[in-house]
């Protein structure tokens, strides 16, 4: 995709709930305590983690209060977001939530879905910035300053952990290596992906770029995270890719066929969307120079880098470029 085009959301229709907007496709309907005001909400989004959710939740509860008297010092909040587990998950992520009301609190979703918790996680947030991980943190914590620091200070609006990356160690089967590595060339030579590793379990967004993206994400499954960044990267929005270190959980549940054709689906549905989004934008430039013309205005506003383009999410237009790194942090 030429990356000089900013696109318009506005082309499809919303998946979610908003003020006034569609019906959700689910809901919480349950919950241990309430949104509060902080830096970021992390949401560990659960489906049937009895076994390990509890030590998961102690473990990065312990990793940032600790790192919040050093040299990074934002206010956080873990949201344990149970979609539909069929196990013991969700009175352990009550307990939790009881035994912890300052730093953790948890929500019940009915239906079953990554996508769908994070859409309701994320969608009821008060925080400045948005985050999630998974629950058996094959991403190391340690790389958690670096996913929220660059949001808070400005430097992006959208941040997520690379697999891919040179710098990035990387432990897991040949398989799944082989998966990852064919699914994201995919991206970048059929959708024009900029980024180099969609599915990392490790990403984050500013409120403002959350309030302006998830509306308009449809998948609720695991195609969340690829369609979410596309779309990030479709309005201009910046990106910041970087190196984690990850080990593969060897009892990870994902049924890999089925997540194979769902993410197939996506690609072919997103392909779609994308030329849609370009084409609108298009017709929508040249009637504003059709307008510009038969007022006799050549060039200038009809012309200009900012005609046409949405606002960024710090309420300016959005750039011309749309790097996959900031270019300070």
């Amino acid at each position: 995709m030429d990356q000089s085009e900013t696109l318009q959301l506005s082309s499809y229709s919303p998946a979610i709930q908003t003020k006034g907007g569609p019906q959700m496709l689910s809901t919480i309907v349950e919950r241990v305590g309430t949104p509060r005001r902080v830096d970021v909400d992390i949401v560990v989004p659960v489906y049937n983690e009895q076994e390990q959710l509890s030590a998961s939740v102690i473990t990065l509860t312990n990793y940032l209060s600790r790192t919040r008297h050093e040299e990074f010092p934002y206010t956080w909040n873990i949201v344990v977001a149970d979609n539909a587990s069929t196990d013991a998950t969700w009175p352990i992520a009550a307990q939790l939530a009881s035994q912890y009301p300052d730093l953790v609190r948890a929500v019940k979703i009915a239906a079953k879905g990554r996508g769908r918790a994070l859409k309701l996680a994320w969608g009821e947030s008060e925080a400045k910035v948005v985050a999630y991980m998974d629950a058996d943190l094959s991403t190391d914590i340690r790389s958690t300053n670096a996913l929220i620091w660059a949001l808070l200070r400005g430097g992006a609006d959208v941040a997520t952990g690379c697999r891919l990356c040179d710098e990035s160690e990387v432990t897991r089967s040949l398989k799944r290596e082989v998966i990852s590595q064919t699914y994201n060339a995919l991206l970048r030579s059929l959708l024009g992906a900029a980024f180099r590793d969609a599915q990392c379990g490790f990403k984050a967004m500013t409120a403002s770029a959350a309030r302006h993206l998830l509306p308009y994400i449809q998948d609720d499954e695991w195609f969340f995270d690829t369609e979410m960044l596309l779309l990030a990267q479709a309005t201009n929005m910046r990106i910041y890719e970087f190196p984690v270190h990850w080990v593969e959980d060897a009892g990870t549940t994902v049924n890999i066929p089925d997540t194979i054709a769902k993410d197939l689906a996506g690609m072919w549905r997103m392909s779609r969307t994308l030329k849609l989004m370009r084409r609108r934008q298009t017709n929508r430039m040249e009637s504003l120079r059709g307008a510009y013309s038969q007022h006799g205005i050549s060039g200038g506003a009809a012309n200009s880098d900012d005609a046409g383009k949405p606002e960024n999410s710090q309420g300016h237009p959005a750039s011309a470029s749309s790097p996959t790194k900031p270019s300070a942090l």
